[in-house]
């Protein structure tokens, strides 16, 4: 099973190195990069190249380590037996499976995504530990070991938002991505866009990396929103030449709404621009 990259996805050759390593090591891959760089898309795509199913586990900052296992539903089996119901003689019946208890049980192997980690408490990865390791968990209420029937390919990912446990490290094989040089990004863009105007794409990139240089920026563009922009661009017909004058004489390009998401970096870039202008 070798990862070698899909049509629509854009995989350098030290992720697909990181994403086969992982693969014969039977760990899990941890991702780390800036946001919008393709780190929930690689899972995306990798479920698609090997013809696998995707289970995703969404994770928030209340969300438990047991809930990817399971969770014994108490309130409805309170009311059940309120109402005299068969159901209540079956504890089966009030077990709600996780998404690693999905994961385990399936036929095939399939593609476990655990989205944005950092987002979860501090102990919520030391929480997995041996679940991971071990590929099984025990149900107290039913009195049984979930094991994997196939050893799912795992992938984590990460903004960086918190410092993981170094215990939860030593189980991974770790990748992050860099953020994509130009060529790369034009590829991403070809991708996208095969019958794009590849000056505009040049234009479009120079204003894109000149916001991103930006001293001081809160938040850079990211690939997902250069693509966004572009996207723009095409529909409202903003040729090369209207971003040549823009570029030239305002401190953002037309549509900066896809690329600058909060008035701090707006009045930044304002203030650079008016900078600039008084030293010519």
């Amino acid at each position: 099973m070798k990862f070698t990259g899909t049509s629509s996805y854009v995989a350098t050759d030290d992720l697909k190195l990181a994403v086969n390593a992982a693969i014969t090591l039977e760990r899990p891959l941890l991702v780390k990069g800036e946001p919008g760089t393709g780190k929930t898309m690689l899972a995306e795509e990798l479920a698609d190249a090997f013809g696998a199913r995707l289970i995703t586990w969404h994770i928030k900052s209340t969300t438990k380590a047991h809930q990817g296992l399971y969770e014994y539903d108490a309130v409805s089996r309170l009311r059940d037996s309120q109402l005299n119901s068969e159901r209540v003689h079956d504890i089966g019946n009030y077990i709600v499976k996780g998404k690693l208890w999905e994961a385990f049980e399936a036929e095939d192997r399939v593609i476990l995504l655990i989205d944005e980690i950092d987002k979860a408490d501090i102990e919520f990865p030391n929480d997995l530990l041996q679940e991971l390791d071990r590929m099984e968990f025990y149900v107290y209420e039913t009195d049984q070991t979930i094991r994997a029937k196939k050893r799912p390919i795992i992938i984590i990912t990460s903004n960086n938002e918190k410092e993981l446990p170094d215990a939860f490290l030593r189980r991974c094989f770790f990748h992050y991505i860099a953020f994509p040089d130009a060529e790369t990004l034009r590829q991403i863009v070809d991708v996208h866009y095969p019958d794009i105007s590849q000056q505009l794409v040049s234009q479009a990139l120079e204003i894109f990396f000149d916001i991103r240089k930006a001293p001081g920026l809160k938040k850079k563009p990211s690939t997902s929103e250069l693509v966004d922009w572009l996207k723009l661009l095409m529909a409202d017909q903003i040729g090369v030449d209207a971003l040549r004058e823009a570029d030239a004489s305002k401190a953002l390009p037309p549509l900066a709404g896809a690329l600058v998401k909060n008035e701090q970096d707006i009045m930044l870039l304002e203030r650079l621009a008016f900078m600039n202008r008084n030293r010519r």
